[in-house]
């Protein structure tokens, strides 16, 4: 269950399996432990003696703490927030404790730090982290959040629009069964352009819509345009955000694929490795650029939307490799949905 502030954001505890969660909690500790020897020695080689003793001693509860977080992370979501800050908070002392205790043969009859100091440090940081997490989350409330994706999401109109409805206008009295499916295709990828952009969708549902897109551009290209699918690994029930692949073979096709008059062949390659969702699309290097020359802005556009959803769990790469250029998403495999919007009613 989850609480809400207001501006009706779901308040909820960080995911603690995250990278860049994991990253600021480690920094965050090493920073107070350096704040704390500075505090108590001034030469710069004593300091350095000290701050190396006190983190190897600080690591093994660092790394068992961050572990036993991630293992419970899905339940401690669950929880009512105030309950889930109270468990976390109880791992946070608990595991630095027992591994004080563990610790304290090794370092002699008496421990060098109490474990009441021990765990007053643990309280602090976990405290600390918490309230930061919490302030963090609101900073990327929806009516922050919400109008930066609708933004981004809003920049991704495809130029092909008009390129596609004289095509269709071709087909109504020759092919009308297929100008009725051109069009279909056209307002799914229209509907997506609507869609909230807050919300994670099925990959499924995105490699359905970037086929729309592809045959739509097939009305004009014909043959030129050749697709190699490689979907066989693909997690359909993986949530994504909206609208990633399609701009990237919209790239491809623009960039790849129209200047060059034989046209070409696009690879899209979705698959799973481990906790993690791969998304691979290579198209072949146009000779002469000219007009078609990239501005970078649909990638920017997609890092950024990643950035928003994932922080630093996803990634994206875009390199030229000889005749071919290639983007490469890594993203976490999630089925779980970030920021759900309330239901609406059907009107239907």
């Amino acid at each position: 269950m989850k609480s809400r502030h207001h501006n009706n954001r779901p308040v909820e505890l960080p995911n603690f399996c995250h990278l860049g969660v994991s990253l600021r909690i480690a920094l965050t500790v090493e920073v107070a432990l350096a704040v704390g020897v500075i505090a108590r020695v001034a030469d710069a080689d004593a300091f350095w003696m000290a701050f190396i003793g006190l983190s190897a001693l600080a690591q093994p509860a660092l790394l068992l703490c961050l572990l036993a977080l991630c293992a419970a992370s899905r339940r401690l979501r669950s929880l009512p927030y105030i309950k889930g800050v109270a468990a976390t908070l109880g791992i946070a002392v608990g595991v630095p404790l027992a591994v004080a205790w563990w610790l304290a043969p090794l370092t002699g009859e008496s421990p060098l730090y109490p474990p009441v100091i021990v765990g007053l440090f643990a309280l602090g940081i976990g405290g600390g982290l918490l309230a930061y997490f919490n302030l963090r989350a609101r900073a990327l409330s929806p009516a922050i959040t919400e109008a930066r994706l609708q933004a981004l999401q809003a920049r991704i109109r495809p130029h092909f629009l008009f390129n596609s409805l004289n095509a269709v206008l071709s087909l109504v009295r020759s092919d009308p069964r297929r100008a009725e499916h051109a069009l279909e295709n056209m307002a799914d990828l229209f509907r997506a352009l609507m869609s909230q952009a807050n919300q994670l969708v099925p990959l499924e549902d995105e490699v359905a819509l970037t086929r729309a897109y592809l045959e739509l551009e097939q009305l004009r290209l014909g043959d030129r345009l050749q697709v190699s699918w490689h979907i066989q690994k693909m997690p359909a029930d993986a949530l994504i955000p909206p609208l990633v692949i399609q701009p990237l073979v919209e790239n491809a096709v623009y960039h790849g694929i129209e200047p060059q008059p034989g046209g070409g062949e696009i690879s899209l390659n979705v698959y799973r490795s481990g906790d993690k969702v791969h998304i691979v699309v290579r198209n072949p290097v146009a000779e002469e650029a000219g007009h078609h020359k990239g501005n970078r802005i649909a990638l920017a556009n997609i890092r950024e939307r990643l950035l928003l959803h994932f922080d630093l769990d996803a990634q994206l790469k875009s390199e030229p490799l000889g005749a071919v250029y290639q983007v490469n998403i890594v993203m976490p495999y999630t089925r779980e949905r970030t920021q759900p919007a309330p239901a609406r009613p059907d009107r239907r």
